[in-house]
């Protein structure tokens, strides 16, 4: 899919963060809050995701989790495709659900 030469993407971050002391916790809310202030949305625990128009903004919301870091933990961070994203399987039980749709875009000519 395609926007004036831009390919969408999906940024997703995934973490392991300690809870173990109120310091811990006070970081991992922190985190999580950041991401949900930058466009995030949960996937799964510790699994979000976000849409993006093109490589050039995925690399602007990379540089924004990174700056969100907590010292402790483990964060990980990967772009896809729309193409790649879309090709998800999502299982609840033994039922197989369709992966979540991209959200709509504005094209203005």
């Amino acid at each position: 899919m395609y926007l004036s030469g831009y390919r969408f993407m999906w940024v997703l971050a995934m973490f392991d963060l300690p809870v173990d002391t109120k310091a811990a916790r006070r970081a991992y809310t922190h985190f999580r809050k950041a991401l949900l202030r930058d466009g995030f949305t949960r996937l799964q625990f510790s699994v979000y995701v976000r849409h993006c128009a093109s490589k050039e903004n995925a690399d602007v919301h990379y540089e924004r989790v990174r700056r969100a870091l907590p010292d402790d933990g483990e964060v990980r961070i990967i772009s896809i495709t729309d193409k790649q994203f879309e090709r998800m399987s999502v299982f609840w039980g033994k039922r197989r659900k369709p992966p979540e749709l991209p959200p709509q875009q504005l094209e203005f000519f």
